[in-house]
C-alpha cells in the first residue's frame, strides 16, 4: 500500500539543505497565508460576535515581525531536518492507534511546556525582551498570531525540537499535531467568537482554549496562559473567572 509519509521521508533524506530551506520557507508561507485567509473569513463571518474592539490599521512593524516569525520557523524546521539526519530525532512510520496517542501526548506535553514558557515570558525583567511585542497588539486579529519577538519564536521552536528529540513520535502524529497547533493559534487570534454561548459552556470547550479564552489573556495578562487547554491554568490558579474580574 502506498504510504505518502514514507515517500516524504525518502525525499527528505536526499534533498540538499539549500533546497530543503526553500521548501520549508514555501511551507511556512503557505501556513501563514492559509491561516490569515481563513482567519479573516471567520472574522467577517462572525463579526456580530466580536469579543475585542476592531483593531487599528495594520502597522509596518506587525508585518516585519510576522516575516521574522516565518523565517525563524523555517530555520527551526531546517534544524529539525539536520537533527533527524544526525540521529538526534527519530520517528515511527505507523499510522494506527499509537499515532493517535502521539497526538494526545504532544498536545498535553507541548501545552504544559508552552504554559511554562508563557509564564516565564511574563516575568517582569524578561517580559520587555521577549513577550511585550506580542502584547502591544491587545486587539487580536489573525495576523497577531505571527507577531512575535524573535526570542519568543525561537523559544517555542526550541521547545518543539527538545520534545521530539526526547521521544520517537510517529510521522503521522507529529504532522497532525502541527496542523492542530496552527488551528488553535489561529482561533485564539480571530478577535471574534465563532462558538455559540451554549458550546462555550460545554465541558469540552471549558477545557479546550477558545478565541474568547485567549482574547481575555490579551485584555488581562495575569490570566489564561494556556495554548490548547485550560488544564494548567486551573491547576496553577491563573484561569480567568468572574471572581478574577472582581479582583481586577
Amino acid at each position: 500500500m502506498y504510504n505518502f509519509g514514507n515517500e516524504a521521508v525518502l525525499f527528505l533524506q536526499k534533498i540538499s539543505y539549500v533546497w530543503a530551506a526553500l521548501l520549508f520557507l514555501i511551507e511556512n508561507l503557505l501556513i501563514f497565508i492559509c491561516s490569515i485567509y481563513i482567519g479573516n473569513l471567520l472574522s467577517k463571518r462572525y463579526a456580530h460576535r466580536r469579543i475585542v474592539p476592531i483593531p487599528p490599521k495594520i502597522e509596518v512593524t506587525e508585518i516585519l515581525f510576522a516575516i521574522s516569525t516565518i523565517l525563524l520557523n523555517t530555520i527551526i524546521t531546517l534544524l529539525g531536518l539536520w537533527l533527524w539526519r544526525t540521529g538526534s530525532i527519530q520517528f515511527r512510520s505507523d499510522i494506527g492507534i499509537f499515532a493517535l496517542f502521539d497526538i494526545l501526548i504532544l498536545i498535553l506535553v507541548m501545552d504544559a511546556g508552552m504554559y511554562l514558557l508563557h509564564r516565564i515570558a511574563h516575568i517582569r525583567f524578561i517580559y520587555p525582551f521577549a513577550h511585550r511585542t506580542h502584547h502591544r497588539y491587545d486587539k487580536p486579529r489573525p495576523l497577531t498570531l505571527f507577531v512575535l519577538n524573535p526570542l519568543e519564536a525561537l523559544g517555542f521552536g526550541t521547545l518543539w525540537l527538545l520534545v521530539i528529540c526526547a521521544y520517537d513520535f510517529s510521522w503521522a502524529g507529529m504532522s497532525i499535531y502541527l496542523g492542530l497547533n496552527v488551528v488553535f493559534g489561529s482561533i485564539g487570534h480571530l478577535g471574534v467568537e465563532p462558538l455559540s454561548d451554549k458550546l462555550l459552556r460545554s465541558n469540552l470547550f471549558n477545557t479546550l482554549t477558545t478565541s474568547t479564552f485567549h482574547a481575555m489573556h490579551h485584555r488581562n495578562e495575569d490570566y489564561n496562559f494556556g495554548f490548547y487547554t485550560s488544564i494548567w491554568d486551573r491547576i496553577f490558579g491563573t484561569l480567568y473567572s468572574e471572581n478574577s474580574r472582581s479582583q481586577d
